[in-house]
């Protein structure tokens, strides 16, 4: 059935509620949200306004369908989407506000009932890679005195409002604190008349604090197999909680993020195929420029070096290879680092261990190249496919050599700026893979002609 609905036939039918209904029939929101993202806003206005509430409301609360809520909102009338917003989980009410212009944000809050305006107070103070920022306020809680059929009495009550109901946050009466997490299962298996409090082992209950980086946050859920982690303030409160599903979509743009600023460019806000021409030029362009002014350094070292090159014109073939070999080398190393850095496996302090590790590397890999240039330069010499000159040895000499140097430099120069830029409070991910290899490619130059001219003076310089 997925494959029948296209945008166009939703739209043709969303007049007709008998053929809407077929239209529809056995479709998941997510499915729906699909369709719905490739019509203009006007029509999918339209189309929402005719679905069923509750199946509206689970589309619109689809964070795939987040970049389009903004623009649906303003095709909709304020009275239709009052409630929509109302019905969406908390978490996906944050995203839409703070996609929001501001001048639209107040009387939109208006229409909402006061638990919904407290809960986005709440959420809208915390930056989004936080835990607080991407969690939801809608969670089970009971006191440590209820019994088992108390608890699952006030879950089939307030369930279907819940975020979830698999765990359910156990408070001590007095001060709110929490002191105990029960499973719903836990919960299914105990004895009637036993008091939720002494269910399970007691053990001090896991939790993140509002601004726990959700990097951290993701690390945690994945470590204990959690399907939620509470988030506790400083008074040992339950403040809200971040499901599983919130830490992934999280992750996924956040590491959209980087691929996108490691291919050298700014993060894209939105989908490729939405963001407009001129929007996708200032994305790229800038980064481009500053590529482009680094390589120019490359055309300066270029023209330091002309009156070797002069001499030695054969010295000019291997310019591509070793600069190329520089910034290969640079970006393995950067890749290397990065992906550790964000697994948390190193931390700032770890420099000098990277260091250590990666200056034996660079070496043993520049002998492995270099060696194999200096073999194919000699196998070309003798077969006779190119003629290098009377000085071949020297000249293979001086690309083995200079390759040495420059991929060492390469992986030095790629695991150690990652470390720098989070040192100077930058997103180590900026260390893009263009750049690493714009920074090599003037010192490759340097070190290729500064090994020339110590091995060739005499003889070709």
């Amino acid at each position: 059935m997925t494959s029948t609905l296209t945008p166009e036939l939703l739209y043709l039918v969303h007049g007709d509620p008998g053929e809407l209904a077929e239209a529809l029939a056995g479709m998941r929101a997510a499915d729906i949200a699909e369709a719905l993202r490739h019509l203009p806003p006007e029509a999918g206005a339209k189309v929402m306004a005719a679905l069923p509430f509750d199946l509206a409301v689970e589309v619109f609360d689809e964070p795939e369908f987040a970049d389009h809520r903004v623009d649906l909102i303003q095709h909709m009338p304020i009275t239709a989407v009052g409630p929509l917003i109302d019905a969406m989980s908390a978490d996906q009410q944050a995203d839409l506000f703070r996609e929001l212009p501001e001048h639209d944000r107040p009387r939109l809050l208006k229409q909402l009932d006061r638990t919904s305006q407290q809960s986005l107070a709440l959420l809208l103070k915390y930056p989004t890679d936080t835990a607080a920022g991407i969690m939801t306020t809608e969670f089970v809680s009971m006191p440590t005195t209820w019994t088992v059929e108390q608890a699952l009495n006030n879950i089939r009550e307030v369930g279907r409002a819940k975020e979830t109901v698999y765990a359910i946050y156990i408070l001590d009466p007095n001060t709110q604190q929490l002191v105990h997490v029960v499973s719903l299962r836990q919960l299914m298996l105990a004895d009637q008349h036993a008091l939720i409090g002494g269910l399970g082992e007691r053990r001090a209950p896991l939790s993140v604090a509002p601004r726990t980086d959700r990097e951290d946050v993701a690390r945690l859920i994945s470590k204990y197999n959690l399907l939620a982690v509470p988030v506790v303030d400083e008074g040992g409160h339950v403040i809200g909680i971040v499901t599983v599903d919130d830490v992934i979509d999280a992750i996924v743009r956040e590491q959209t993020e980087d691929a996108q600023k490691f291919g050298g460019m700014e993060a894209l806000d939105i989908p490729y195929t939405e963001i407009g021409f001129w929007g996708m030029i200032k994305k790229r362009a800038g980064w481009l420029t500053a590529l482009f002014l680094g390589e120019m350094l490359t055309a300066t070292a270029m023209g330091r070096f002309e009156g070797e090159i002069a001499k030695a014109v054969v010295l000019a073939l291997f310019v591509p290879l070793i600069i190329s070999s520089g910034g290969n080398s640079g970006s393995q190393a950067t890749s290397l680092i990065i992906r550790a850095l964000a697994l948390r496996e190193l931390a700032l302090k770890d420099w000098w261990r990277v260091a250590l590790r990666e200056l034996p590397s660079g070496l043993t890999l520049g002998t492995i190249l270099g060696t194999v240039g200096i073999v194919r330069i000699l196998l070309w010499q003798q077969l006779g496919w190119y003629n290098y000159g009377t000085h071949y040895l020297l000249v293979a000499l001086t690309v083995g050599f200079s390759l040495v140097g420059v991929v060492t430099f390469g992986s030095m120069a790629g695991s150690m700026l990652p470390f720098v830029l989070k040192r100077l409070g930058f997103d180590p991910a900026s260390a893009s893979a263009p750049f690493v290899a714009t920074l090599v490619d003037v010192t490759g130059l340097i070190i290729y002609f500064t090994v020339a001219s110590a091995l060739l003076r005499g003889t070709l310089l």
